[in-house]
């Protein structure tokens, strides 16, 4: 057969519905540069493990509590995001600066609840510092889960702190800034 141009405005089917195929296994299907694919429907078979949204809230302000159960960390350190798809993950990146507790007979714990009420940390809490010898004690860290919310709704995700024993306190930005990000994985 010879190489020719086939210019049309629509492909469909004879009956209307089924599948078109282009091209055959082990061929290469080309899209020109300064082509663009629109998509109106629901596109698969592309693979999945790609980044489809980030959503990032950062902190710039010194928190405390001497609360021995979990508090709200800080107003700011909360992240919006609606799933493109019920199996999309979300994989939450918590960066902390300043984090830790006043003396050494106390720890200083966070962790990260989806929608206020489903914790999706460790049993442990995302990190848990506490004074090593004496003093105060603070330190910057990191953590990171992957989470499933199976919705397509906008979910919340924010960062809650406590002071593990007694009336002491623990602190978090304490010279410094922490941020939570958010990166929708589609599946």
């Amino acid at each position: 057969m010879a190489n020719g141009t086939l210019k049309v405005s629509n492909i469909e089917t004879s009956s209307g519905s089924g599948t078109i195929t282009i091209g055959q296994s082990g061929e290469t299907v080309n899209i020109p540069s300064g082509c663009t694919i629109a998509n109106s429907g629901t596109a698969t078979g592309f693979g999945g493990g790609k980044v489809l949204q980030v959503v990032q809230a950062t902190d710039t302000s010194a928190r405390t509590t001497t609360s021995n159960t979990y508090v709200t960390a800080s107003n700011t350190l909360s992240v919006n995001i609606t799933p493109s798809s019920t199996s999309s993950k979300i994989l939450v990146v918590l960066m902390l600066c300043g984090f830790g507790a006043d003396t050494q007979s106390t720890n200083a714990r966070v962790t990260v609840k989806r929608d206020t009420s489903t914790d999706i940390s460790p049993s442990n809490g995302f990190a848990d510092n506490n004074v090593v010898s004496g003093g105060s004690y603070y330190v910057g860290g990191g953590n990171s889960v992957l989470d499933s919310p199976n919705t397509t709704s906008q979910v919340n995700y924010q960062l809650y702190i406590q002071n593990t024993g007694g009336s002491h306190t623990a602190r978090l930005n304490n010279g410094g800034f922490s941020s939570l990000t958010c990166f929708e994985i589609g599946a």
